[in-house]
Protein backbone atom coordinates (compact mmCIF):
# COMPACT_ATOMS: atom_id res chain seq x y z
CA UNK A 1 0.00 0.00 0.00
CA UNK A 2 1.28 3.71 -1.05
CA UNK A 3 2.02 6.08 1.99
CA UNK A 4 0.22 9.07 0.76
CA UNK A 5 1.40 12.14 2.38
CA UNK A 6 0.43 15.68 2.50
CA UNK A 7 2.68 18.61 2.25
CA UNK A 8 2.65 22.10 4.22
CA UNK A 9 4.50 24.27 3.73
CA UNK A 10 4.54 28.50 2.65
CA UNK A 11 7.48 27.92 0.59
CA UNK A 12 6.75 26.68 -3.04
CA UNK A 13 10.12 25.76 -3.85
CA UNK A 14 10.83 23.39 -0.83
CA UNK A 15 7.32 21.21 -1.17
CA UNK A 16 8.29 20.78 -5.05
CA UNK A 17 11.84 19.81 -4.02
CA UNK A 18 9.86 17.04 -1.59
CA UNK A 19 7.77 16.52 -3.61
CA UNK A 20 10.11 14.84 -6.10
CA UNK A 21 12.41 12.56 -3.85
CA UNK A 22 8.70 11.09 -2.46
CA UNK A 23 7.16 10.58 -5.46
CA UNK A 24 10.36 8.46 -6.75
CA UNK A 25 9.42 5.98 -3.94
CA UNK A 26 7.31 3.15 -4.97
CA UNK A 27 6.00 2.98 -1.48
CA UNK A 28 4.77 6.59 -1.25
CA UNK A 29 2.65 9.43 -3.60
CA UNK A 30 1.98 13.25 -2.57
CA UNK A 31 -1.90 13.43 -2.76
CA UNK A 32 -1.78 16.74 -1.52
CA UNK A 33 0.02 20.22 -0.78
CA UNK A 34 -1.01 22.99 1.11
CA UNK A 35 0.81 26.57 1.68
CA UNK A 36 -0.71 27.04 5.28
CA UNK A 37 -2.59 25.14 8.19
CA UNK A 38 -5.81 26.53 6.91
CA UNK A 39 -5.33 25.24 3.50
CA UNK A 40 -4.73 22.16 5.02
CA UNK A 41 -7.20 22.21 6.99
CA UNK A 42 -9.77 22.50 4.20
CA UNK A 43 -7.80 19.98 1.82
CA UNK A 44 -8.08 17.42 4.33
CA UNK A 45 -11.50 17.50 4.32
CA UNK A 46 -11.89 16.03 0.97
CA UNK A 47 -8.22 13.99 0.33
CA UNK A 48 -7.38 10.67 2.38
CA UNK A 49 -4.25 11.10 3.64
CA UNK A 50 -1.60 8.69 5.88
CA UNK A 51 0.61 11.39 6.84
CA UNK A 52 1.05 15.49 6.66
CA UNK A 53 4.34 16.78 6.74
CA UNK A 54 4.04 20.37 8.16
CA UNK A 55 5.73 23.20 8.49
CA UNK A 56 5.73 24.80 12.00
CA UNK A 57 6.02 28.65 10.82
CA UNK A 58 3.32 29.62 8.10
CA UNK A 59 1.17 32.51 7.55
CA UNK A 60 -2.62 32.92 8.35
CA UNK A 61 -2.11 29.42 10.70
CA UNK A 62 0.66 27.84 12.17
CA UNK A 63 1.74 23.96 12.12
CA UNK A 64 1.16 23.74 15.73
CA UNK A 65 -2.48 24.62 15.67
CA UNK A 66 -3.05 22.60 12.84
CA UNK A 67 -1.31 19.87 14.33
CA UNK A 68 -3.89 20.45 16.97
CA UNK A 69 -6.65 20.63 15.35
CA UNK A 70 -5.60 17.24 13.22
CA UNK A 71 -4.98 15.33 16.05
CA UNK A 72 -7.69 16.38 18.36
CA UNK A 73 -10.64 13.74 19.00
CA UNK A 74 -12.88 16.15 19.96
CA UNK A 75 -13.56 19.92 20.65
CA UNK A 76 -14.87 23.23 18.44
CA UNK A 77 -11.69 23.39 16.68
CA UNK A 78 -11.05 19.77 16.26
CA UNK A 79 -11.12 18.88 12.67
CA UNK A 80 -13.98 16.57 11.32
CA UNK A 81 -13.31 14.07 8.56
CA UNK A 82 -15.74 11.98 6.64
CA UNK A 83 -17.20 8.70 8.85
CA UNK A 84 -14.68 6.19 8.78
CA UNK A 85 -11.79 8.27 7.98
CA UNK A 86 -8.49 7.81 10.18
CA UNK A 87 -6.66 10.79 10.95
CA UNK A 88 -3.71 11.29 9.56
CA UNK A 89 -0.53 11.11 11.48
CA UNK A 90 1.67 14.61 11.59
CA UNK A 91 5.32 15.15 11.14
CA UNK A 92 6.63 18.53 11.79
CA UNK A 93 9.45 20.14 10.36
CA UNK A 94 11.72 22.48 12.10
CA UNK A 95 14.73 24.59 11.21
CA UNK A 96 17.95 23.68 12.90
CA UNK A 97 18.36 24.72 16.70
CA UNK A 98 15.07 23.40 17.31
CA UNK A 99 12.68 26.46 17.47
CA UNK A 100 10.29 27.32 20.32
CA UNK A 101 7.12 25.67 18.49
CA UNK A 102 8.73 22.57 18.04
CA UNK A 103 7.65 21.46 21.95
CA UNK A 104 3.99 22.72 21.58
CA UNK A 105 3.64 20.89 18.33
CA UNK A 106 4.70 17.56 20.02
CA UNK A 107 2.30 18.27 22.76
CA UNK A 108 -0.27 19.25 20.15
CA UNK A 109 0.29 15.35 18.58
CA UNK A 110 3.13 15.26 16.32
CA UNK A 111 4.75 11.98 15.72
CA UNK A 112 7.90 13.44 15.92
CA UNK A 113 9.73 16.31 13.77
CA UNK A 114 12.52 16.40 11.65
CA UNK A 115 14.82 18.98 10.25
CA UNK A 116 14.02 20.65 6.80
CA UNK A 117 17.68 20.01 5.77
CA UNK A 118 16.74 16.75 6.68
CA UNK A 119 19.03 13.87 4.27
CA UNK A 120 16.71 12.40 2.22
CA UNK A 121 16.86 8.61 3.15
CA UNK A 122 16.52 10.07 6.83
CA UNK A 123 13.17 12.02 5.34
CA UNK A 124 11.93 8.60 3.72
CA UNK A 125 12.63 7.04 6.83
CA UNK A 126 10.64 9.35 9.21
CA UNK A 127 8.01 8.91 6.85
CA UNK A 128 7.94 5.34 7.04
CA UNK A 129 7.88 5.37 10.81
CA UNK A 130 5.54 7.21 11.17
CA UNK A 131 2.88 6.14 8.58
CA UNK A 132 3.55 2.28 10.56
CA UNK A 133 2.73 4.37 14.13
CA UNK A 134 6.01 4.86 15.44
CA UNK A 135 7.42 8.48 16.43
CA UNK A 136 10.41 10.36 15.32
CA UNK A 137 12.80 11.85 17.28
CA UNK A 138 16.16 11.12 17.32
CA UNK A 139 17.52 10.58 21.21
CA UNK A 140 19.91 13.41 21.02
CA UNK A 141 17.28 15.60 19.10
CA UNK A 142 14.68 15.13 21.74
CA UNK A 143 17.71 15.61 24.65
CA UNK A 144 18.19 19.10 23.12
CA UNK A 145 14.83 20.19 22.73
CA UNK A 146 13.67 19.20 26.49
CA UNK A 147 16.99 20.78 27.62
CA UNK A 148 16.19 24.12 26.02
CA UNK A 149 12.42 24.11 27.31
CA UNK A 150 13.71 23.40 30.84
CA UNK A 151 12.23 26.81 31.90
CA UNK A 152 8.07 25.72 31.30
CA UNK A 153 9.24 22.17 32.66
CA UNK A 154 8.53 20.98 36.52
CA UNK A 155 11.42 22.68 38.65
CA UNK A 156 10.56 21.57 41.76
CA UNK A 157 11.20 17.89 43.40
CA UNK A 158 7.74 16.44 43.25
CA UNK A 159 6.76 12.89 44.85
CA UNK A 160 6.30 10.65 42.13
CA UNK A 161 3.14 11.01 40.20
CA UNK A 162 0.08 9.65 40.28
CA UNK A 163 0.05 9.01 36.41
CA UNK A 164 2.62 6.50 36.63
CA UNK A 165 1.06 4.38 39.91
CA UNK A 166 -0.61 1.83 37.11
CA UNK A 167 2.88 0.96 35.87
CA UNK A 168 5.00 -1.85 37.41
CA UNK A 169 8.00 -1.14 38.56
CA UNK A 170 9.97 -2.46 35.32
CA UNK A 171 7.59 -0.39 33.28
CA UNK A 172 8.68 2.30 35.41
CA UNK A 173 11.99 1.49 34.38
CA UNK A 174 11.74 1.20 31.11
CA UNK A 175 10.00 4.51 30.90
CA UNK A 176 12.14 6.71 32.40
CA UNK A 177 14.32 5.17 29.88
CA UNK A 178 12.50 5.82 27.29
CA UNK A 179 11.79 9.56 27.76
CA UNK A 180 15.62 9.53 27.98
CA UNK A 181 15.89 9.24 24.48
CA UNK A 182 16.64 5.56 24.37
CA UNK A 183 15.72 3.13 21.27
CA UNK A 184 14.00 0.11 22.17
CA UNK A 185 17.79 -1.97 21.23
CA UNK A 186 19.63 0.36 24.39
CA UNK A 187 16.93 -0.21 26.38
CA UNK A 188 17.21 -4.30 26.57
CA UNK A 189 21.18 -3.69 26.50
CA UNK A 190 20.69 -1.66 29.46
CA UNK A 191 18.37 -3.80 31.49
CA UNK A 192 19.81 -7.48 29.80
CA UNK A 193 16.57 -8.41 28.53
CA UNK A 194 15.33 -9.16 25.17
CA UNK A 195 14.75 -6.36 22.56
CA UNK A 196 10.96 -7.84 22.01
CA UNK A 197 10.50 -7.62 25.93
CA UNK A 198 11.13 -4.10 25.71
CA UNK A 199 8.33 -3.76 22.85
CA UNK A 200 6.27 -5.43 24.77
CA UNK A 201 6.08 -3.35 28.13
CA UNK A 202 6.65 -0.48 25.74
CA UNK A 203 3.03 -1.39 24.44
CA UNK A 204 1.68 -1.72 28.23
CA UNK A 205 3.05 1.33 28.92
CA UNK A 206 1.51 3.39 25.93
CA UNK A 207 -1.84 1.31 26.46
CA UNK A 208 -1.70 2.36 30.54
CA UNK A 209 -1.59 5.82 30.60
CA UNK A 210 -3.46 6.37 27.29
CA UNK A 211 -0.45 7.73 25.44
CA UNK A 212 -0.03 7.54 21.75
CA UNK A 213 3.63 6.66 21.17
CA UNK A 214 6.97 7.40 22.83
CA UNK A 215 6.95 11.20 21.86
CA UNK A 216 3.63 11.37 24.76
CA UNK A 217 6.24 9.15 26.78
CA UNK A 218 9.03 11.60 26.65
CA UNK A 219 6.21 14.68 26.79
CA UNK A 220 4.41 13.51 30.32
CA UNK A 221 7.97 12.15 32.21
CA UNK A 222 9.20 15.47 31.47
CA UNK A 223 5.95 17.27 32.79
CA UNK A 224 5.62 15.26 35.62
CA UNK A 225 9.11 15.61 37.29
CA UNK A 226 10.15 11.72 36.71
CA UNK A 227 13.03 13.32 34.21
CA UNK A 228 14.78 16.38 34.92
CA UNK A 229 16.48 18.28 31.96
CA UNK A 230 20.39 18.05 32.34
CA UNK A 231 21.83 20.88 34.34
CA UNK A 232 18.79 21.70 36.73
Amino acid sequence: MSIKVMLVDDQELLRTGFTMVLQAQPDMSVVAEAGDGVEALDKLRHVDVDVVLMDVRMPRMDGVEACRRICADGGENALVLPEGRVRPKVLMLTTFDLDEYAFAALKAGASGFLLKDVPPPELLSGIRAVASGDAVVAPSTTKRLLDRFAPILPSDHEPRPDVVDALTERELEVMMLVAQGLSNAEIAQRLFLSEATIKTHVGRILMKLGLRDRVQVVVLAYETGLVKARGR
